[in-house]
């Protein structure tokens, strides 16, 4: 079973928004077994719609298109619908009482004719009922081909994805298994990680099939197995895993989307009842974010100094100004002290600092761009190491805050049982 995503809007295609409906739909239809053939995104142009629809028809079975059924006359959807199904618009009793509802009950205002449009849809479409806003979903056959229009604010799709089109999906189509096994390594690039699987991967069963998943100084490796039978391809998948944890077992971190190598240290910080903190210089932040963005991670990681400027070193961290002096501010001795100090400051087990220059200038130290220096203050001491990452700016900020979680991580399973 296939099907196609269309996210109508001009706000997509000026780069006003980005389009994260489309993910998460790709994502709830992925689970049940539907493929995505094509995520595409157009304009609230009718002629545009028309053409794009019918370039669809039969070649998918479903398509789902979110977006262009607001109030406003620049939303057209619901009218392009109508043409193309050759129908006309009619008031929907069910939705016009709770668009009512909504308006009077909850907003306390008048509703307006604008409002009452909303109960607008083509006469024969099955209606899929929005309890969360005002505009009603859409489901409508033409041929092989259904096609469902969805509101495009992001909490009124979702709604309607997992509450009414998952749910009919699974009830009127018969769909095959798709199992996805996803294996983040971290530590080594691409090219590496695949030299050291290939024999692996060359021997991996047709109906399973193996995707890189790159990202600076991590790689994930993600399995795809689509058969008839769920058990067989859930047991296919897990001896291939184990045959390849075999093979690259020093840099598998952790399994499926959720594990992240922040989620990995967050266990291990749980279970071994330890804190962290970070005091960063030219990851701005970074490193913290990613640990505070699990849940639970208050239990944990116990906060953060953004020291970007040098006063704010020696001002806030309390570095000496004759160590800045002395060894620059890009440099062991300086990286080494603000994760000793932020460790004092928050009183942590562990503490993990950045400094360098991710660029596009110097700024207060003639280190080359790209040269940043991590340091790790332990219960046993503090490990600093020196890299350089390069250029663009991003890309320095992406790696050394990679790079920052991944000593962590290796410091703690030290100590893992």
């Amino acid at each position: 079973m296939k099907a196609a995503i269309i996210t109508i809007g001009d706000e997509i295609l000026i780069g006003q928004i980005v389009d994260t409906n489309s993910a998460f739909i790709a994502k709830s239809l992925d689970r049940i077994g539907v493929e995505v053939a094509e995520m595409l995104s157009i304009s609230d142009d009718k002629k545009h719609i028309l053409d794009t629809f019918t370039q669809l028809q039969n070649k998918v079975d479903v398509v789902i298109v979110t977006g262009g059924l607001g109030p406003t006359k620049d939303d057209v959807t619901k009218k392009t619908f109508c043409e193309y199904f050759d129908d006309e618009l009619v008031v929907d009793q069910k939705v016009l009482a709770h668009v009512t509802e909504l308006i009077e009950g909850f907003y306390k205002r008048p509703i307006s004719q604008l409002n009452k449009d909303q109960a607008l849809v083509p006469s024969t479409c099955t209606v899929l009922h929005n309890k969360v806003g005002t505009a009603p979903g859409m489901w409508m056959k033409k041929e092989d081909t259904v096609f469902i229009s969805l509101p495009g604010v992001p909490y009124e799709m979702k709604y309607l994805v997992e509450e009414e089109i998952i749910p009919k999906i699974v009830r009127e189509y018969k769909r095959p298994y798709i199992i996805h096994k996803t294996i983040l390594t971290y530590g080594q690039g691409e090219s590496l990680v695949a030299e050291r699987i290939e024999q692996w991967e060359n021997n991996l069963p047709e109906f399973i099939k193996l995707a890189y998943l790159p990202n600076p100084g991590r790689v994930r490796l993600r399995l795809t197995a689509r058969g008839t039978n769920k058990e067989e391809l859930e047991e296919a998948i897990e001896s291939n895993v184990q045959s390849l944890d075999a093979i690259i077992h020093d840099i598998i971190v952790g399994y499926e989307e959720n594990e992240t190598i922040e989620t990995v240290i967050g266990k291990l910080l749980s279970k071994q009842n330890k804190t962290v903190s970070t005091a960063e210089s030219c990851t701005g932040g970074r490193v913290a974010s990613l640990l505070s963005s699990v849940p639970g991670s208050s239990g944990y990681f116990k906060g953060s100094v953004v020291s970007y400027a040098t006063e704010a070193k020696v001002n806030v961290l309390g570095i000496p100004q004759n160590l800045i002096d002395q060894f620059s501010v890009v440099s062991a001795e300086v990286a080494s002290a603000m994760a000793l100090n932020v460790k004092e400051l928050l009183k942590t087990d562990y503490a993990l600092a950045t400094t360098g220059n991710a660029g596009p200038s110097k700024g207060d130290s003639d280190a080359e761009i790209g040269a940043v220096f991590i340091a790790l203050a332990t219960p046993n001491g503090v490990i600093v190491e020196e890299f350089n990452f390069g250029q663009s700016r991003e890309k320095v900020i992406d790696r050394a805050s990679v790079k920052s979680l991944e000593i962590l991580q290796k410091e703690i399973l030290k100590f893992v049982q």
